[in-house]
């Protein structure tokens, strides 16, 4: 069943490739597997960790294909407030989620009350606008009673 998922996210990570006129390349292709794979936002550096025991390759490597990966529109970055880029798979749909500032845990939060203000911002500036992403920060309930806060 593992491998028929992993099958699976390599082809997806091709037709994606394709889709966004890159060159399907092994790397790349891991890369967007493991990110389809793990199914959250990830740094440079865990991807880096997961993808080099199964295909050796150096960190100019992975930051320079997430660059070219977010710059057609394949992947989307966002940075935290731990000063880190997170690097997902660009759905063009709208992202919301709590932060924990303690132990990282990211929580997506369902409901969107920013619709309306989509249609304003589209009236008033002519964007056609394709997605957002808003993150709140605090400290989940767990590490608010390990640590009595």
């Amino acid at each position: 069943m593992m491998n028929r998922r992993k099958d699976w996210c390599m082809e997806m990570s091709q037709t994606i490739l394709k889709n966004a006129d890159l060159k399907s390349t092994k790397k790349r292709c891991l890369l967007l597997s493991i990110l389809q794979t793990e199914d959250r936002a990830m740094t440079a550096e865990e991807l880096l960790e997961k993808a080099t025991p199964i295909l050796p390759m150096n960190a100019s490597t992975v930051y320079r294909t997430l660059n070219t990966l977010t710059e057609k529109g394949v992947l989307s970055k966002s940075l935290r407030k731990d000063g880190k880029a997170y690097f997902s798979l660009e759905k063009h749909d709208h992202h919301h989620r709590l932060v924990c500032t303690v132990c990282r845990k990211v929580v997506p939060v369902d409901s969107c009350p920013l619709k309306e203000l989509e249609e304003d911002l589209e009236a008033k500036t002519g964007f056609r606008i394709t997605g957002h992403t808003l993150e709140f920060s605090g400290i989940c309930p767990e590490c608010r009673k390990t640590n009595g806060l």
